[in-house]
């Protein structure tokens, strides 16, 4: 990567305090002027730049084909864009005929177009950061990409975190899995060959593909295979990366669904359901460039399979892949990481498991009291009604004596009618309930029955006889009494019926079926709430100083900004409850102390004034909710369908307002021209703590960091993108981060 950099330092301009303006290349020779076609337009531009990160959906982006060729109308229509965005730029005069070709030129060479940020330390390494008008041509290209490639992609190449684990958790009866082991390493020129190779088979069109091999060597799109990077909305990490990665991997994505077609032909399913049977299964699940697959077969049919991919990715792809760490796990016995979440096959009992007799007291007696709370709000309901009638009676019988006359526009009789139908029919019904109402009519009724003897039957029409027997038996069938004793061994035999019923079914469930249950790694969460400072050596919250400097909205909204992103990244995970623990318990009382420790007083008091729902007043005094309430984390589960925002950003930065009484900067985020605006400077937490992140025995293993060379760079927000920034809703991938300024 130095070296790199060194031999490309030509064509980097490095970023200077002062500098706000978005320098071109100079202009070259004449060129021959490009077809004309109609610019984007603001919305249009910005509709490109905000779109998701890894969103598959092209439809909307097919008019940005004609710009690939022609990317002088891209050029131009960005940098009228981000004049009108900031309003600090000079406006140039109107370009001469050549102009378009030489901003062209300037498009084509995207080393023009990077401003190298320097890290705060000697020994950190650069990083190059495209502009606004490179950033959105990259864009454009990661949109014609998509377009083109999207369609053909494999059903398991999923662009979502939720997605991917939604797909894993449905897999059935999975016996053994591996995860292709990756070590880190860069994508480096013979990638890009093999993945140019493959673009080109799609593509023709040799500028487009000159144009990504120069972004390759120009940094402009740079990372690393097997990193921690990839997915995570870094900075660092550029809008192309994803379709890019997806694209190089389509072989492996091939290679993988014909062995499925193979397995699936081989071992086809039975169409008797009479008889039980668990046909050879492969699943496969790759989110960039991580790989999961599943079988549910013999060990040595997985094994093959993995010499398969290997030897796809080791003779097509020549990227080194650890064979001791793809090894073949049990996916009973062996829980395994992927996508920062831990996975296992369990028995459906473990993931649905059957009430304790402690809960089926606890459910009986709640039943019970909500019965008698219906019974009383019944009770109490039929009392009003009928004061309100006889109110109604009285005041009608008064009016009657006074000899006045009443005209209905209806008549009410049938009405009337009804509702003391409906009365009585209740009244019958619920007097019926009774066992002794019952037992007392039946034998009323039944007493003196000299009917029964047979000298008197002989005597009698055999049309009454009938008719007789026919009563005693419709008054045994509804008013014979039932004994307690009997109504409860009936009661018991069906209880214990149904529950044998429910056992056998669950063993058997058991015993031939597997479920993926998806577990967050609480290891690993408590490491990242140690690491950043939430809690002390006997995880219990504690006060983080380095936000003292903060205002009280922005400590809040910080410690919002992780929880909020903590509950959507886990939120799918089965012990939620864990993650929901460590939100509103560590991070809401490491706020409260944070604050306390800010207004030198006790927790009681920070809570007192702040509630416990930690609100503070806006500009306009009132008063406003950030962090999620206790009652919002209770209610929340696996409903959200939308890929969750990076946790690792929030975690790992923090955003220190300044005391600076410039306030002419423009807002930095992409389409903002707000210049009512605030310094921040972003200080890391690997900085503060001195900690190197790739070194996993001081950091959290799968945590990523942002880029080091960000550190202490100082950044003008509006109070809104500024709020967003730090609730999460943005990343610094919405900032323009050439723009930095400088504060003494």
């Amino acid at each position: 990567m130095l070296l790199r950099l060194a031999h490309s330092r030509a064509h980097h301009r490095l970023i200077l305090p002062a500098s706000r303006a978005l320098s071109t290349a100079p202009a070259p020779a004449p060129a021959p002027t490009p077809p004309a076609a109609p610019p984007l337009s603001a919305a249009d531009l910005e509709l490109l730049l905000r779109r998701g990160h890894y969103s598959a959906s092209t439809r909307r982006f097919h008019s940005l084909l004609p710009l690939l060729s022609n990317p002088s109308l891209l050029l131009s229509s960005a940098l009228h864009l981000s004049r009108r965005a900031h309003p600090s730029l000079p406006t140039p005069p109107q370009p001469p005929p050549t102009a378009a070709a030489a901003a062209a030129d300037a498009l084509s060479s995207p080393s023009s177009h990077l401003r190298l940020l320097i890290p705060s330390r000697l020994k950190g390494l650069p990083l190059p950061f495209p502009t606004l008008p490179l950033r959105l041509a990259m864009r454009g290209a990661a949109s014609a990409l998509d377009a083109v490639f999207a369609p053909r992609a494999a059903t398991f190449a999923y662009r979502g975190r939720h997605a991917a684990v939604r797909y894993l958790r449905s897999i059935p009866s999975a016996t053994w899995l591996f995860r292709v082991a990756i070590p880190r390493q860069r994508f480096g020129p013979r990638h890009v060959r093999r993945l140019l190779d493959a673009i080109s088979g799609k593509v023709d069109d040799p500028g487009f593909l000159e144009y990504l091999n120069e972004l390759f060597v120009s940094d402009a799109v740079a990372f690393e295979l097997g990193g921690c990077e990839l997915g995570r909305g870094l900075p660092q990490e550029s809008e192309l990366t994803a379709t890019l990665v997806n694209i190089f991997f389509d072989p492996v994505d091939r290679e993988l669904m014909a062995v499925r077609e193979e397995v699936h032909k081989k071992n086809p399913r039975m169409k008797d359901n009479n008889v039980l049977h668990t046909p050879v299964r492969v699943y496969a699940v790759r989110y960039l460039d991580d790989i999961l697959v599943v079988t549910s077969g013999s060990k040595m049919l997985t094994i093959e399979i993995r010499d398969r991919i290997i030897a796809v990715l080791e003779r097509d792809l020549e990227v080194k892949v650890d064979r001791l760490g793809s090894s073949i796990h049990s996916a009973v016995s062996e829980k395994i990481e992927f996508l920062g979440i831990e996975f296992q096959a369990v028995p459906p009992s473990v993931l649905h498991p059957p009430m304790s007799e402690k809960a089926k007291r606890a459910r009986k007696k709640y039943l019970k009291m909500k019965a008698e709370k219906a019974q009383e709000l019944k009770n109490a309901r039929e009392t009003r009604r009928k004061k309100l009638g006889l109110k109604i009676l009285n005041h009608l019988f008064k009016r009657v004596r006074r000899g006045e006359e009443f005209e209905f526009d209806f008549r009410i009789e049938n009405e009337v009618r009804q509702v003391f139908k409906d009365w009585a029919e209740e009244a019958v019904a619920e007097y019926f309930k009774s066992q002794e109402h019952c037992e007392y009519w039946h034998r009323l009724l039944a007493s003196g029955d000299f009917l029964s003897l047979a000298r008197v039957r002989d005597q009698l029409p055999p049309a009454l006889v009938d008719s007789y027997d026919k009563f005693q038996e419709a008054l045994d069938r509804f008013l014979m009494p039932v004994r307690g004793h009997d109504m409860a061994e009936e009661e018991e035999r069906l209880a214990e019926e149904e529950e044998e019923k429910e056992y056998e079914k669950r063993t058997v469930e058991d015993l031939t079926e597997l479920k993926m249950r998806a577990n967050a790694p609480i290891e690993l969460v408590r490491k990242a709430v140690k690491l950043a400072g939430f809690t002390n050596s006997m995880g219990r919250p504690r006060p983080i100083k380095l936000l003292l400097c903060l205002d009280d909205a922005d400590i809040i909204k910080w410690y919002a900004g992780v929880g909020r992103r903590w509950l959507d990244f886990f939120c799918c995970c089965r012990n939620f409850k864990m993650v929901k623990t460590v939100v509103s318990y560590h991070l809401r009382f490491s706020c409260f102390l944070t604050l306390a420790e800010k207004h030198e007083c006790t927790k009681r008091q920070a809570i007192s004034h702040f509630t416990k729902d930690l609100k503070v007043a806006n500009d306009d005094g009132v008063a406003e909710v950030h962090f999620p309430t206790e009652r919002e984390i209770k209610m929340m589960g696996d409903k959200k369908l939308s890929d969750p925002k990076p946790v690792d950003g929030a975690l790992t930065m923090m955003l220190v307002r300044l005391a600076v009484d410039d306030t002419s900067h423009p807002c930095l985020a992409h389409f903002c021209a707000k210049t009512n605006t605030v310094i921040y400077r972003i200080r890391l937490l690997q900085n503060r703590l001195n900690v190197d992140p790739m070194n996993e025995n001081k950091w959290v293993h799968g945590l990523s960091a942002i880029h080091e060379s960000l550190n202490k760079k100082c950044l003008p927000l509006c109070s809104m993108h500024a709020s967003d920034l730090l609730l999460g809703k943005i990343t610094l991938q919405d900032i323009d981060c050439t723009q930095f300024v400088d504060v003494e």
